[in-house]
């Protein structure tokens, strides 16, 4: 089926459940790879994952040609994290047990398993529902799925097909391949009476078509591979897992079809690894979470995809706005703030009404002049570039800006934080001359690995893009930038992938994927060399000899958006926020309502040390404890009679359990020292 594998392999998310959670693709076609491939291994526990504890993820290199490869660095083969030691397990905890989870990349097998699954879930579909025309259906990171013009399918349908996959499992046929002219498939598909095969069909350009048979009952245009027989196939070990809809191709004016996804695994203790981590998924999902902490929502009257900051996550956001801020000036960044919104005839200049205009929203017509929410801060900082002239001598020229665009997405792709129409990106450009490429670009992954370290991200995916087929800029100039960039990435010490031909038309690129607590990857950071926009605005300054020169641009971004990002921040965290940048540190919980007034006076100090406490009662203490671990506060400040008398509280942390009473003063030093230290109480 690598035929149609390709043909849906444009979609580079992959939604496991539309009613659950969506996790990015990790799924890398890149022509060359510096790294080997990996088998994953996943520490599964009889017991819930605590807040932030992390499934522990251990890496080994697949016995493959790919892992013998002698320009790959070395890569360690330790957990990428173990549970926060803030909530060690105890030693009487049963033994973890630990299941390797294979990839489609580590395992041709649970790739020939999860591509021959979705030939059988289509055979079962069209036996059950025979007026079901069949489109495509490629195995994908966890799984299959396979796309049908029916009717409407439910769970109890999900059932039904299930049932019939294992009797065709059972039946134990062989996949047979065949080769036919393309006259031949074409007649074959006419008799059958199935459109979207003679669209497939018209899209394959290489001759002979091939076909795949299940048995003599039923067969797809597939170019493999397979497993032998559907016997091969471990029935236990595969579990259908959602319906959803999907437009055919992808475009929203073409009929909507039934997607139906499905997971497939080697071993059935495989599949209750991964359903599992599923679940914890599912915990940890920002959307519920969001509305539980009352973090953030999207307001169906103001319409999809724009965010709400509800004050406790704008406190959040203001935390992480300030550090960033913080560490770009350590870093010699000036800061911006630019409109958003701007004449149509600027995007014209930049290029993006002829190449993006598809995302952009329409213009807008002011006093007989088209102007156009910003979907990009680039031509702004190149506009205050330009205000004035600049000399050899000013460069690096650093601007940075937590600037809002606006970029039009279907409603149906519209995702928590993840997908939205309007989200705040840390964008930064560095003008520079050539010879300042490769220092800026360390600079950068320095300051990008002391930002994300404070989120406790560890560990990168990290993959450097070279030059497509169709660009723009002189092959020196190519040379020279991708040499630096992968001069940085050297001198840094971090291994990566190299995409050839993956860069933009416009410059070479390093990419960077954070991996959470859950072991999914995040694309997050980027660095873009551009040789397009400074041509395209003609930008330029003085060299030494009083010559105009153009200079080099790069474009960057840390956190990538405000929004993902702290979206990916409380799947990470489970929304169990370390103290720093929880937005509620101390909750003060009286024993009475006699030990108010002291309680408002322990609160007012709090607030006046900078600690963000708030003061709970009215209800028994029991019940103001629950509320304050099920509302996932840090610390709490109890207060009976005796504190009262002794000017003191009773701290309970959520983390450590009971930590005794103490002065006032002594808790707020306490609270101080480990939100500087970023640690715990």
């Amino acid at each position: 089926m690598n035929v149609l594998h390709r043909i849906a392999s444009s979609s580079p998310t992959l939604v496991l459940s539309s009613s659950i959670f969506r996790i990015q693709s990790s799924i890398n076609k890149s022509h060359s790879s510096v790294l080997p491939c990996f088998k994953t291994f996943f520490t599964v526990s009889k017991r819930a994952l605590p807040g932030n504890a992390r499934i522990s993820v251990h890496r080994i290199r697949s016995v493959s040609a790919a892992s013998s490869s002698a320009t790959a660095p070395a890569v360690d083969a330790e957990p990428v994290a173990e549970a926060d030691s803030r909530r060690r397990a105890p030693k009487d905890e049963p033994a973890e047990e630990r299941i390797i989870l294979p990839t489609n990349e580590s395992s041709e097998g649970l790739l020939r398993i999860r591509h021959t699954c979705a030939h059988v879930m289509a055979m079962a579909v069209q036996k059950l529902f025979p007026n079901a025309k069949v489109t495509i259906g490629p195995w994908i990171e966890n799984g299959f799925y396979y796309d049908f013009d029916t009717e409407p399918l439910t769970d109890k349908d999900l059932k039904r097909i299930k049932k019939e996959m294992d009797r065709i499992i059972s039946r134990d046929l062989p996949l047979v391949r065949e080769e036919v002219s393309r006259y031949e498939a074409q007649k074959r598909i006419m008799a059958i009476g199935e459109p979207y095969k003679m669209e497939i069909l018209e899209s394959i350009k290489e001759d002979p078509i091939t076909i795949y048979h299940i048995g003599n009952e039923w067969w797809d245009l597939c170019a493999g591979p397979h497993v032998e027989t559907t016997g091969n196939i471990n029935r236990k070990a595969v579990e259908l897992e959602s319906v959803a809809g999907a437009y055919w191709r992808g475009d929203e004016t073409k009929p909507m079809l039934q997607r139906i996804y499905g997971t497939a695994w080697e071993t059935e203790e495989q599949l209750k690894a991964y359903l599992h981590f599923k679940e914890e998924a599912k915990r940890r999902d920002h959307r519920r979470l969001g509305q539980d902490l009352d973090l953030f929502s999207i307001q169906d009257e103001a319409g999809g995809g724009l965010v709400f900051w509800h004050p406790k996550g704008a406190i959040i956001r203001h935390l992480i706005e300030d550090s960033w801020r913080k560490i770009h000036m350590q870093h010699g960044y000036e800061f911006l703030y630019t409109p958003h919104v701007a004449k149509g005839e600027l995007w014209k200049i930049s290029g993006h009404l002829d190449f993006y205009k598809e995302n952009m929203f329409d213009q807008m017509e002011i006093e007989d002049e088209l102007y156009q929410l910003r979907p990009m801060n680039c031509p702004y900082h190149i506009l205050v570039y330009k205000r004035k002239l600049n000399s050899y001598r000013d460069f690096p020229i650093r601007v940075a800006e937590l600037g809002t665009v606006y970029r039009y997405e279907l409603s149906g792709s519209l995702h928590g934080l993840f997908r939205v129409r309007g989200f705040t990106q840390d964008d930064a450009h560095i003008f520079c001359l050539e010879d300042q490429i490769k220092d800026e670009i360390r600079g950068v992954l320095d300051l990008t690995e002391e930002i994300l370290l404070q989120f406790g991200f560890r560990k990168y995916e990290v993959n450097l893009s070279t030059r497509p087929e169709k660009s723009v800029g002189g092959d020196d100039i190519w040379e020279k930038a991708t040499a630096a960039l992968r001069e940085a990435l050297d001198d840094k010490g971090w291994p990566y992938r190299l995409d050839e031909g993956g860069g933009a038309f416009y410059g070479p690129k390093i990419d960077l994927k954070i991996e959470d607590a859950l072991g999914r990857k995040w694309q997050c950071s980027t660095v873009q060399v551009d040789f397009n926009l400074p041509q395209r605005f003609d930008i330029f300054y003085v060299d030494s000899n009083s010559s105009k020169k153009r200079p080099i641009m790069i474009h960057r971004a840390v956190l990538g958006s405000l929004e993902r990002f702290f979206g990916v921040l409380i799947e990470h965290y489970a929304g169990d926020f370390p103290l720093w940048l929880a937005p509620i540190q101390t909750r003060i919980l009286p024993v009475t309502d006699t030990e108010v007034t002291y309680c408002n006076e322990v609160l007012s100090k709090f607030k006046s040390q900078g600690i963000r406490a708030e003061l709970c009662h009215g209800e028994r203490l029991p019940k103001l404890i629950r509320t304050a671990e099920k509302q996932k506060i840090p610390l709490m400040a109890v207060v009976g009679p005796k504190e009262v008398q002794s000017g003191t509280v009773t701290v309970r942390s959520r983390f450590s359990g009971e930590l005794g009473t103490m002065t006032v003063d002594d808790f707020i030093n306490r609270v101080q020292d480990a939100v500087q230290d970023r640690t715990s109480v």
